[in-house]
């Protein structure tokens, strides 16, 4: 049996609780001095390039010396 569209409507389902609330958006911002010192890194330059392979395996094989 092959079940086609119904001819009579359904009505509207009841929204879920609380969807209906009022609700108020607040702002919860703060504003934050910057230091005098900026010696730190700069987090507008980008990170310094990854270590190539032959590099990152000297470095491993030190690592596994270390021990």
């Amino acid at each position: 049996m092959v079940t086609g569209p119904s001819s009579t409507p359904r009505g509207e389902r009841a929204p879920r609780p609380g969807a209906t609330w009022e609700t108020e958006l607040v702002r919860t911002e703060t504003v934050v001095d910057e230091p005098d010192d900026t010696s730190g890194p700069d987090m507008n330059q980008p990170l310094p390039p990854r270590p190539n392979r032959e590099t990152r395996r000297a470095l491993a094989r030190a690592a596994r010396r270390k021990k």
